[in-house]
């Protein structure tokens, strides 16, 4: 049992003498966890215990406690207590703005980026800055992108199961997570209720604590989130939204195929529920699959990017809107961050255009067979998710390990991985798995001794201080 104690400063953080007792202690949890004081993993004092220490009602303690999980700082395990996820800015046990030094780092999924990935950008970088770049280094307006930048996406998107999608439907954003932001901004208001895949992608989870949504995760099979189990959540509560990954799900790898993608959308449309569409991976398949929601245009939001599939830094993306909700997106993308970047969104346009951006994704795809090659001569046992042009492989960790003590085991010796527990949904139990990555700029050489290592140590015993318990 931890000693931790909140200081209960009047007001709280910049606050005011008038605040509530369960907002001051809010506050004093949420800022011991950024500061430190509270660690990932540390559980703390019960609900009851903690009133009586402080001098409050047992209500004020559970619902502050209730409170730090809504926004992603805590996790409530049945019969165990509460316990320290880490901050908003935490993600696989480490912070989003550092790169683990001196390790492979399969912690992050990124595209490979070969030589060919460097000379491309290079010559695409030094014929820009001969040409005349008033068209898309002057322009503040329009908000949703120059028209000739929206006209590319387009044409990019009827290869993506999205033909004939006109341009004016089309905001250019600054990668996929940005366009499932404006998404949600636009039609989700505070305590609606989204759903979404039991373990999905961790910046999903993250944005409900921002906006405040509720966020309830639905049973997966192989082909992603089970219809039967929308359908009887649209029946027993109001569904906003339902955002889903059907390409490489986040961090299970699935992919859905085209009659669980029809399924779903009519059960949206016979509820009324918007569909919002992570398809960042989508480039990367070759199956002629077609998106949910061009099977209900009028509730559907479509987002997909460059990120994983052509070049990592080439973020810029397009998200297909219902034509009802053209202006009230481009509102909310005007008072987030006025437009997406045009020099990047034009560095894409021409790549499109000339042929690079498909040559550098048929690039992408062979360098990716053979790294899962790698991953299934190495791991097999162990997959228990993926797919052969998939960046990420999701792994069952030996029951005597605990994913705590594998991940620092592995960082110990070189490698970073991502436990389960940043895309679980809600209060869920955590599956004993983890999530590689294959892509960055690792060689197949550095992967391959990443892979051995981590082969190595599944097939050990851990210490005593990482095992769950060793019968």
């Amino acid at each position: 049992m931890t000693e931790w104690l909140p200081v209960l400063a009047p007001g709280g953080r910049g606050g005011t003498r008038r605040q509530t007792k369960h907002k001051v202690l809010t506050e004093a949890i949420i800022a011991d966890i950024d500061a430190g004081r509270l660690t990932r993993g540390q559980r703390l004092p019960a609900h009851r215990e903690l009133a009586l220490r402080l001098g409050l009602s047992v209500q004020t303690v559970s619902a502050s406690y209730k409170e730090v999980e809504r926004r992603g700082y805590l996790r409530s395990e049945v019969g165990r207590g509460t316990f320290v996820k880490g901050g908003i800015a935490e993600a696989g046990g480490c912070r989003l703005d550092m790169r683990p030094s001196g390790s492979f780092d399969l912690s992050v999924v990124r595209a490979v980026f070969t030589e060919r990935h460097d000379a491309a950008s290079r010559t695409l970088l030094a014929a820009m800055s001969q040409a005349d770049n008033t068209p898309w280094m002057q322009p503040c307006r329009p908000v949703a992108g120059l028209e000739a930048h929206r006209a590319v996406g387009s044409a990019w998107l009827a290869r993506l199961g999205l033909p004939d999608v006109a341009p004016d439907r089309i905001l250019i954003t600054n990668g996929t997570t940005h366009g499932i932001f404006l998404a949600l901004a636009t039609v989700v208001r505070s305590d609606d209720l989204v759903v979404t895949e039991a373990l999905t992608d961790h910046g999903v989870i993250g944005l409900s604590n921002v906006l405040g949504f509720t966020l309830c995760g639905l049973p997966t099979d192989r082909e992603g989130i089970l219809p039967d189990a929308f359908e009887e959540a649209c029946r027993t509560a109001k569904v906003k939204a339902l955002v889903c990954t059907p390409t490489f799900t986040n961090p299970t790898g699935t992919l859905m195929g085209a009659a669980r993608r029809r399924r779903l959308a009519e059960v949206a449309r016979a509820n009324n529920v918007y569909i919002i569409e992570d398809e960042v991976y989508r480039p990367l398949i070759e199956d002629e699959l077609p998106s949910v929601t061009s099977f209900a245009p009028e509730l559907g939001f479509f987002s997909t990017s460059f990120t994983k599939s052509v070049m990592t830094g080439l973020r810029t993306g397009y998200l297909v809107v219902p034509p009802h909700f053209t202006l009230r997106t481009a509102s909310v993308l005007r008072v987030t961050c006025w437009s997406a970047v045009p020099a990047v969104a034009e560095m894409a346009a021409r790549w499109v255009e000339d042929g690079v951006a498909e040559q550098l994704l048929q690039v992408q795809r062979s360098e990716i067979r053979r790294r899962q090659q790698l991953v299934a001569a190495i791991l097999g046992p162990h997959v228990a998710g993926g797919h052969p042009l998939a960046l990420s492989a999701w792994l069952r960790v030996p029951g005597y390990w605990t994913e705590e003590g594998l991940v620092r085991t592995l960082r110990e010796r070189g490698v970073a991985a991502t436990p389960s527990e940043p895309f679980v949904v809600e209060a869920g139990e955590p599956p004993n798995a983890l999530r590689i990555c294959i892509g960055g700029t690792l060689t197949l050489e550095d992967l391959r001794e990443a892979l051995e290592i981590i082969a190595g140590t599944f097939a050990q015993y851990p210490g005593i201080n990482d095992a769950c318990f060793i019968a």
